[in-house]
């Protein structure tokens, strides 16, 4: 497996030869450095450390770990074997092709605080004849056990969490842009950070 930290950069579409018109997320993938190895030897595991971008200013631990490397983001890939990789090396959108089915890794949007019928799905109550329980959350538990059982699904802040959204096809890759287009939609804002990981 192999992976590629991109910046989103909005949507857009692609027109197929049978004229249909299939919505992209454009990926902007700057060449990748290598930053460090992880062996199963030393840490228990194969992965790689891939970074982009590059900082103003770097903290004293990070500075040390990146030594004469720039990186403004790193994410880990794990990997069967190491082989073929360096410390340092570059990676690019060479390593997708159209057709190609990726996972991409990011932060949801946040949207603050919310009610169990937008965060959980929920059934509202009748809107008519009286009822004044129309987005409320209902029971939360049993006369016979008065306590609220732990993990129960309620009202609370909702996205800002790690999601992954697996078996998105590659559109198109643009090595001169350095730009990937992904058939469908990926976790984040525009210009967010994700992680693009290829199996196989």
């Amino acid at each position: 497996m192999t992976g590629l930290v991109a910046q989103k950069s909005g949507m857009s579409q692609v027109i197929l030869d049978s004229g249909e018109a299939v919505a992209v997320t454009l990926l902007r993938a700057q060449p990748n450095v290598v930053i460090r190895l992880r062996s199963h030897d030393k840490d228990g595991y194969n992965a790689i450390q891939v970074g982009s971008g590059a900082r103003k200013r770097y903290p004293k631990p990070l500075k040390g770990q990146l030594g004469e490397l720039d990186a403004k983001v790193i994410k880990e890939v794990r990997v069967d074997s190491l082989e073929g990789h360096k410390q340092g090396e570059t990676l690019d959108v060479s390593l997708f092709s159209v057709g190609d089915k990726v996972s991409v890794t990011g932060i949801s949007k946040g949207k603050g605080f919310a009610g169990t019928v937008k965060r959980h799905g929920f059934s509202r109550g009748p809107m008519t004849h009286g009822h004044d329980h129309h987005r409320q959350p209902g029971s939360i538990g049993a006369m016979g056990m008065p306590r609220v059982h732990k993990g129960k699904r309620m009202a609370g802040r909702m996205g800002g969490k790690q999601v992954t959204t697996r078996n998105l096809i590659v559109m198109a890759v643009d090595p001169k842009n350095q730009t990937v287009a992904l058939k469908g939609a990926v976790p984040g804002a525009n210009r967010d950070w994700v992680l693009i990981k290829k199996h196989g």
